[in-house]
């Protein structure tokens, strides 16, 4: 008789997978009978493969779309549901919750004392309250402040195997290496401007094989995390990054408030494009919810490298595809950008065409601007006749894939830049030094 107990794994292709591979791998207590996943397309009805399952798992396990819980939970007898992803409601997370105990299966969650690694070098993670926060961009400049104090940093990046679930690691040094690796957009996006910065990613799906890879080529790790996830390694600096654009979020959103618990200094970023109330509210929640870590303030500075193409001309959009789909914002930086150098946004929604039609309808608080959404050739295809459609000067991109590289864009296009600018009384990059002097 077969004493393990039954368990489905709730994930989205990231966390989910992290969380089998450094507990329930080898883990003869337990079977892991499926994932299930969600928030991003085209990664259900598929298989985590058996080359990275174990010997526990000779066929892999199968991946069903969230919305079959209730009948998964009934048809395979499982005992235990385990939440495994992240950017959610806390009413959300309870309300799966709720569905897997009325079924009867138990429901969990799984702490760092279980998930994170830990590294033979130091590691700071870059973590935040909510996706879209900016935690690439404090990452960078978390890079710059080490790099120029003689550390070697490798950038470690939360995970993003949309296209591909068999890369155990990935490494990526140049722009030509993220271009040419058949990745999704999505990936891209996040890799490609850590490169353009001068410095090398590793990404995939099995972090512990990464971080090996990571410490044999630098001194120090950046976890760069994605959505709002924690780190995989365990840090020994934290920094939050929270998002005054949407002020009280970071106490209600599943993992960030235990990342704005654990910080060791928590950054109000893009303070310059928020109004001064809802800063001095994220401020506030800051401080009550971690009164000991320090707050520093950042701002966001966005530039074009073209202005031209946008001063008194009629601009579409394209804005990172997380951020303004299920991180929840109307637009983002590329925007703000259009706006600040003299553009008049064109509302593509009447043009669109496909899947990225579908997302209007799914993220209806999406203003007029496109989502980047890459994760299939045929969304990439919609993605080109979408942006070839709208009537309009120039297409100014948000996201930092410089999407003319990989689409034929019949429009001209500039791109938007953005950096951290410290501001305030409380230096981020000193208080970095402090902790990990000069060598």
């Amino acid at each position: 008789m077969n004493s393990r107990r039954r368990v489905l794994i709730l994930g989205a292709a990231g966390r989910d997978f992290h969380n089998f591979n450094v507990f329930f791998r080898n883990n003869e207590e337990y079977e892991v009978v499926a994932f299930t996943a969600t928030q991003i397309p085209y990664i259900t009805n598929r298989v985590y493969p058996a080359s990275l399952a174990g010997h526990l798992y000779p066929h892999g396990i199968p991946i069903f779309p969230e919305d079959q819980l209730e009948n998964l939970i009934e048809k395979h007898d499982i005992n235990d549901v385990f939440f495994s992803y992240s950017d959610v409601s806390y009413e959300y997370v309870m309300r799966l919750g709720a569905i897997a105990m009325a079924k009867g299966a138990s429901y969990h969650f799984m702490g760092p004392k279980d998930t994170m690694l830990r590294s033979s070098k130091p590691v700071i993670a870059v973590v935040g309250g909510r996706t879209g926060v900016g935690k690439s961009t404090i990452s960078r400049f978390v890079f710059s402040t080490l790099k120029s104090a003689g550390w070697n940093p490798s950038i470690v990046r939360h995970p993003m195997p949309y296209g591909s679930f068999d890369r155990e690691v990935e490494r990526y040094e140049t722009v030509e290496d993220v271009l040419n690796s058949g990745i999704t957009v999505e990936e891209m996006e996040e890799y490609i401007q850590h490169v353009e910065n001068g410095g090398v990613v590793f990404s995939g799906v099995d972090y512990e094989k990464i971080l090996k890879s990571a410490e044999r080529e630098g001194d120090i790790i950046i976890w760069d995390g994605g959505n709002n996830d924690m780190s995989f390694f365990k840090p020994d600096y934290t920094i939050t990054v929270l998002d005054p654009l949407r002020p009280g979020d970071e106490a209600y959103y599943y993992p960030g408030e235990i990342n704005v618990k654990a910080a060791d200094v928590i950054v109000i970023n893009k303070v310059n494009v928020a109004n001064k109330e809802d800063v001095d509210k994220v401020v506030k929640n800051a401080m009550k919810l971690n009164p000991t870590a320090s707050i520093s303030l950042v701002e966001s500075i966005e530039s074009l490298d073209k202005p031209e193409l946008v001063k008194d001309k009629n601009v579409l959009v394209i804005e990172d595809g997380p951020s303004v789909t299920h991180g929840g914002l109307k637009d983002g930086v590329g925007a703000r950008a259009a706006m600040l150098f003299g553009g008049k946004l064109v509302d593509p929604r009447p043009y669109v065409v496909g899947s990225i039609k579908d997302s209007y309808s799914k993220f209806t608080q999406m203003g007029s601007v496109m989502p980047a959404l890459g994760y299939s050739k045929q969304q990439l295809h919609d993605l080109e006749v979408s942006i070839n459609s709208v009537p309009c000067d120039a297409i100014v991109l948000g996201t930092p894939v410089n999407l003319s590289r990989i689409l034929s864009i019949e429009k001209p296009v500039t791109r938007v830049r953005f950096n951290a600018k410290e501001t305030g009384a409380t230096s981020l990059s000193k208080l970095i030094l402090a902790r990990f002097q000069h060598r």
